[in-house]
């Protein structure tokens, strides 16, 4: 047994340990044969029988894997000798855990438990097994029966933190005041005896708003187990401000900054409560990071005088810190002051010159940090557009009388700029004005590269913001002007910029936009994979590429892209079960509590749900040409139930919106905004919409979840539908397809039509009405693929519910020519739109790929689907008289199909060959001509910069690796990058065409 020293499972650990080995080192075949060899001689020991599912397991036998370790857990049935033997159990909880069957786990734990009642360890294995799947009120009574069987704290405070994990429901206070009772009652008998277990306990008592009891624990003998006394005072000031005590909390933050000087977010928490206008304490925000507040309310005890006088109190101790760190200038103190002035302001007491003048002060002490403009972006918000340019020249005057080192008059040099673009300025300039400026900027960066020649190729390289600055300025004058040369200066600064320098993620960024733009979406996706994105930053970066990617025809990389991002999503979900018992075992209680609500945030994830819903569209578009893989596919995704179920759940709760928005460029502050696709607005500065925008956006995605969650059912819906109906006509009378599937399609279909804004009835009309318009692109706006494929959609129940718009008065099926009708004119006219993609940007291309994928996609599975009914093994059956007249209408209806979706498909294929075919020379020529610069004035003055800085470069100067870097940038690798990359789209699309009209040959020649 593994409780006898040198066994290991009841089997002597020599026999065991050749096992563990191969199995440590992947040597599969070599444990399982061990493992064979070990249970020849035990056969029914169920440690033996564990080693072998858990090495089936590994080597991808999952089936064979579940059937040995079930045996396994028969045998500990049937001998509770073994029960007791953790290894054994263990070993069965990992394979279990891995073949995502912890019911099963759960299950033998609950067996042991009962039949083996008081043994410590297998209640912390069952546990473990709760803690696992989430079970917080079998958590809570497993600890509590561990904590009455030895009375030890962690058990108890176990039993505390699953009662917290708890508050979501409905009883949440009267848990609360049971989590309270317990420990009360631990303290009385045995106190409390670590620092998290006495956090937990104020926890606790903060959340029941018992603010004045926490504050007696605190100040007690309970209180030295917090041995950090910076900790304990901050815990102390949030308990008084909470409580209201004002003064006394303002009291124990100035003692935390007396030590801590540079201390922001204690100061702000030491202001907020001395000037009593802080009320995310009394409103019950989180108490954790704090910002500035954007406004204030002064209370009406504090009379003029009384705030007048407490301002003068917190100037005089800033001052005091100011002159205790002045042999190491701190920044805090300096932001403190200025957000005095503010609170002045705020309060209709300050003046805006004392403002304007510190910030020159604070200029003149760490202008050159590159942090600078975003410690001072919250006081630029209370100056007017006047005030701005003022404090802009002052700025501008102390930069020019300061004498300082090159790199510190570099920094400051790029902090001017900076503010300039983030007061709105740029946007409000001339044309030419704006053209120097990037010349100036891209000027001073090839100017001050010998700054960093002695760098680490890792290390920040002097100055390398300018050309990020540069670049947003040429894109603003590509949006204002509509030239594409510009478009083509930003991406060569970049591309030079990565060439010195290849970790540079900013300019990186900048790219993937740029490219995405400009149709070359491989390059785009190039630079994205080059940024290294992993672990967390697949939630927070993805949306850098994943919206372009997704309606793209780039398949393989799109595949890749969602596959290590649901991998990462999945694997985080599925281990963040450990990180939480490992903070269990570890007594860091705040971090079981931090685990799951972080595990819950991603859960709920909008990216993460999108990712899931487009990775099976992507599946059944892959196939869409192959009705026999299709019905694979239908297999895999479980007909497509799942998704709508599963989108209903996470919309019922509230997505989250876990992206770092504030790495996109200006000019699209979200996945679903672009500037340079509308007109150019002189008076708008885009960094001040970017709320609105995310604030649209976070709403569409609800409804686009919603919309997209549907389509893998309804695709499903209508083949079951037309396969159904079109059986049963022929082979019989038959009335229609299965009724369940037509009512589930109806119900569907209004959803859909909902999230298109319209009833069902009226969505029917609006799309009969379009197909007679001459551009019903122009009618469906922004949603003409969802309305296009809606109408398919609508076309396959129709068929198989007898719907009224069955037949047309023609004749006809009108459900078959409004569909055909639709995807010829709305395919036809993007073409004729749509120019050549290298003077084209931002054009239409992205929407013929999904009218393509997609609404064609889906009618060809709706065709395959009548076809291979009608005809099952190549013969006809005999119909019968009643239904010839429809039949017949039908099988026309699907002939004028076929021929019109082919002659579509194949105008598309056409005119894709001859965008491919367009000479390279020539596409290169018109690149480069776009950038050749003729007058002092329009695009190319940048590019020649770039031109005469390499030309010039000198090897002694700039060091060997920066020298080599320059003579190695080639302008017109740079273009014919951009052009492969834009070919490698209309190649991947053409594949696509080609593939359709094969499968419609295919169906012209069965018909």
């Amino acid at each position: 047994m593994g409780s006898k020293i040198g066994y290991a499972g009841g089997v002597p650990e020599r026999k065991v340990r050749p096992i563990w080995d191969a199995i440590d080192s992947r040597q599969f075949k070599t444990a399982l044969k061990l493992s064979s060899s070990l249970l020849s001689k035990h056969p029914d020991l169920p440690y033996a029988l564990a080693l072998k599912g858990l090495i089936l397991e590994r080597m991808a036998k999952g089936d064979e894997a579940l059937s040995v370790c079930e045996q396994a857990t028969r045998f500990l049935r049937l001998n509770h000798t073994f029960l007791v033997d953790d290894l054994t159990l263990s070993t069965l909880q990992i394979v279990f855990q891995r073949l995502h069957r912890l019911d099963l786990a759960t299950s033998l734990y609950e067996y042991a438990c009962a039949n083996i009642p008081n043994n410590l360890d297998l209640m912390m294995g069952l546990f473990n097994c709760y803690v696992r799947q989430y079970a917080y009120v079998k958590q809570q009574q497993t600890a509590i029966k561990m904590y009455k069987l030895v009375s030890e704290e962690r058990f108890l405070l176990w039993a505390v933190c699953s009662i917290l994990l708890q508050l979501s429901s409905a009883q949440g206070v009267n848990l609360l005041g049971l989590a309270e009772a317990l420990l009360k009652k631990h303290i009385a008998s045995h106190s409390l005896h670590e620092p998290e277990a006495l956090i937990v306990y104020i926890s606790v008592l903060e959340q029941q708003a018992k603010y004045s009891d926490a504050l007696q624990v605190l100040s007690g003998s309970l209180g030295s187990l917090i041995l950090i006394e910076v900790d304990r005072l901050r815990l102390q000031g949030r308990l008084l401000a909470q409580s209201g005590d004002n003064v006394a909390a303002a009291s124990m933050f100035q003692k935390i900054l007396e030590s801590c000087p540079d201390d922001w977010e204690c100061f702000l928490h030491y202001l907020g409560c001395l000037l009593e206008d802080d009320q995310s304490w009394s409103d019950g925000s989180d108490c954790g990071t704090r910002c500035p507040p954007k406004s204030v309310a002064k209370p009406s005890h504090i009379t003029d005088d009384l705030f007048q006088s407490r301002v003068e109190d917190a100037m005089a101790f800033v001052q005091k810190l100011d002159a205790e760190v002045s042999g190491d200038p701190k920044r805090g103190p300096h932001l403190a002051s200025l957000e005095i002035e503010r609170r002045k302001h705020l309060h209709g007491m300050g003046k805006k010159e004392k403002l304007i003048d510190d910030l020159v002060l604070y200029f003149s002490r760490f202008g050159s940090l590159a942090c600078f403009c975003s410690d001072i972006d919250l006081f630029l918000d209370i100056l007017t557009p006047v005030e701005k340019l003022e404090l802009l020249e002052k700025l501008k005057k102390c930069s020019a009388s300061m004498s300082m080192v090159p790199t510190k008059a570099l920094g400051q040099t790029i902090t001017l700029h900076q503010i300039q673009w983030q007061i709105g300025i740029n946007f409000k300039l001339p044309i030419a004005e704006l053209e120097s400026l990037t010349v100036k900027m891209v000027s001073l960066y090839c100017e001050n590269l010998s700054l960093s020649k002695d760098l680490d190729p890792q290390e920040c390289m002097h100055g390398e913001e300018l050309l990020s600055m540069a670049c947003t300025i040429l894109v603003q004058l590509y949006w204002q002007t509509g030239s594409l040369g510009y478009l083509i200066e930003a991406v060569m600064i970049l591309e030079l910029g990565l060439t010195v320098k290849r970790s540079v993620s900013q300019y990186k960024m900048l790219l993937v936009h740029i490219y995405s733009h400009f149709g070359a979406l491989p390059a785009a996706y190039e630079w994205y994979r080059s940024l290294d994105v992993k672990n967390i930053l697949f939630e927070t970066v993805s949306h850098q590429i994943l919206p372009q990617m997704l309606i793209s025809p780039l398949w393989g990389d799109l595949n890749d892209l969602l596959k290590d991002y649901l991998k990462f999503m999945d694997d985080h979900l599925r281990e963040s079960a450990d990180l939480t018992f490992l903070a269990y075992r570890h007594r860091n209680y705040s971090k079981v509590i931090e685990f799951v609500q972080f595990k819950e945030r991603l859960q709920q994830s909008n990216q993460y749900l999108i990712a899931r819903i487009e990775s099976a569209i992507l599946t059944m578009k892959e196939k869409v040409d192959n009705m026999v893989e299709e019905e694979s596919v239908f297999e895999r995704l479980e007909c497509g139930t799942p998704l709508v179920k599963l989108a209903s759940e996470m919309s019922a709760n509230c997505l989250t919106f876990n992206e770092d928005l504030k790495l996109r460029p200006w000019w699209t502050p979200t996945p679903e905004k672009n500037y340079l696709l509308g007109p150019f607005e002189e008076h708008c500065h885009p960094r001040e919409l970017a709320l609105d925008y995310k604030k649209i956006w976070e709403t569409n995605v609800q409804k686009t979840v919603q919309k997209r969650s549907i389509i893998p059912r309804l695709v499903y819906l209508s083949v079951q539908c037309i396969s159904t109906s079109t059986k049963e006509n022929i082979e019989a009378n038959g009335s229609g397809c299965d009724n369940s599937y037509c009512l589930e399609m109806k119900s569907l279909l209004e959803r859909y039509a909902e999230t298109l804004g319209l009833s069902l009835d009226d969505a029917i009309k609006f799309v009969l009405d379009a197909a007679e318009v001459e551009k019903p692109f122009e009618t469906f706006g922004p949603d003409v693929i969802e309305w296009v494929s809606f109408a398919v959609f609508l076309n396959a129940w129709s068929l198989s519910s007898h719907n009224p718009i069955h037949l047309e008065s023609k004749g006809r099926p009108a459900a078959w020519h409004v569909v055909n009708t639709l995807l010829q004119k709305c395919i036809m006219q993007k073409v004729r739109i749509t120019g050549p993609l290298i003077c084209s940007p931002g054009g239409d291309l992205p929407v013929l790929v999904q009218l393509i994928t997609e609404s064609v996609g889906w009618h060809c599975l709706v065709l395959q689907s009548f076809i291979r009914s009608s005809l099952p093994c190549g013969k006809k059956k005999k119909k019968s008289g009643s239904t010839d007249t429809s039949t017949s209408l039908i099988s026309q209806g699907i002939r004028d199909s076929v021929l019109s979706v082919h002659s579509t498909v194949e105008m598309v294929a056409k005119w894709l060959k001859e965008e491919i075919n367009r000479k390279e020379k020539e596409e290169l020529d018109q690149l480069m001509c776009s950038i050749a610069r003729e007058t002092n004035e329009g695009p190319g003055q940048v590019f020649q910069v770039l031109q005469d800085s390499v030309s010039a470069a000198n090897e002694v100067e700039l060091g060997d690796r920066i020298f080599q870097a320059l003579k190695s940038w080639s302008p017109t690798d740079v273009a014919r990058k951009m052009i492969k990359s834009q070919c490698k789209m209309l190649l991947d699309l053409l594949q696509i065409c080609d593939s359709k009209l094969k499968l419609l040959e295919t169906l012209k020649q069965q018909i």
